[in-house]
């Protein structure tokens, strides 16, 4: 069987950061937050966790990485929880730009290498 195993930040290797692994409690605990604190970050909408069997709140590591962000912008740097979704709103825009951004520079490298592959087949054809 294999055996997962956890890094120095908590994450746990093999495991997809979006799976729920984490009931209420022992996400507070990850944290240090109160599980109430949770419950009121679910109803402003910044952290949506997944819902398991008999409704529990299921939480992943990206919940617990975004509690922690939430938790930072609010205890280090004084941000208020109308600010704290507005950035990470704008966070959450700019890593959906950066990934469309990514998947084009990949689909412009496959066109421009077929493209170099079609010029050298013309190439190689006409010194023939």
């Amino acid at each position: 069987m294999a055996r997962e195993s956890t890094t120095r930040e908590g994450v746990i290797s093999g495991v997809s950061p979006d799976e729920p692994l984490y009931m209420i409690g022992v996400a507070a605990k990850l944290c240090d937050l109160h599980p109430q604190t949770l419950r009121m970050y679910e109803r402003l909408g910044l952290v949506r966790p997944a819902r398991g069997p008999n409704k529990n709140r299921m939480y992943s590591q990206a919940d617990i990485e975004r509690l922690r962000q939430i938790q930072r912008l609010t205890q280090e740097l004084g941000v208020n929880l109308a600010g704290v979704e507005v950035i990470l709103n704008l966070l959450d825009k700019m890593e959906k730009m950066r990934q469309e951004m990514e998947a084009e520079i990949q689909r412009m490298r496959r066109l421009v290498e077929e493209q170099a592959r079609r010029l050298e087949n013309y190439a190689n054809s006409s010194n023939q």
